[in-house]
């Protein structure tokens, strides 16, 4: 997937585990490390709020970009077929 997520920098920045993001986010821990390990399909803004405002940064300190092997245009693989706007079934948050 092309976007990259940074939980964990933030939480060693923040010398925070993450049983404890959890709590003060308010999701499960399970959840966290879903979204933690990149395998996420979306995340709620409210979800993104939260984590940004407990880790006091910003979202781009959590999420970037990155592209993919073979990907020189620079679309991110979006499909032609209609499904490109889809959001995944799991939403964290």
């Amino acid at each position: 997937m092309p976007i990259a997520v940074d939980i964990d920098v933030m939480l060693a920045r923040r010398k925070m585990s993450v049983g404890e993001l959890a709590e003060r986010v308010g999701i499960t821990p399970a959840n966290l490390a879903v979204l933690k390990n990149g395998r996420a399909k979306a995340v709620r803004f409210a979800t993104l709020a939260a984590l940004c405002e407990v880790l006091d940064c910003q979202p781009g300190d959590l999420l970037r970009w990155e592209a993919e092997e073979g990907d020189a245009a620079g679309d991110g693989g979006a499909q032609e077929d209609g499904d490109a706007g889809r959001i995944g079934d799991a939403v964290i948050g």
